[in-house]
């Protein structure tokens, strides 16, 4: 089952507060997206430990409903 952006966007704004997240369809199929969000959190931990956070804010959506997910995480504002 695919999951529409709106979804996405309110799960990780909900798991991650203050941040800010920008999402791109990279197939029209609701299972592709590509994503860039930034939080404060973020800020000095490794490339892992921030794709971690993301992965956990999504749940068990992420490999199911969501199949691809490609992830630029930053601290600066988007």
């Amino acid at each position: 089952m695919a999951m529409q952006p709106d979804e996405i966007l309110k799960l990780l704004e909900s798991a991650i507060p203050g941040c800010q997240a920008q999402l791109k369809a990279l197939v029209d199929d609701g299972d592709h997206y590509q994503l860039t969000i930034s939080a404060a959190v973020f800020e000095g931990l490794s490339r892992i430990a921030q794709h971690q956070i993301v992965y956990s804010a999504l749940g068990p959506k992420m490999g199911t409903d969501l199949h691809a997910l490609s992830i630029h995480t930053q601290t600066t504002p988007l």
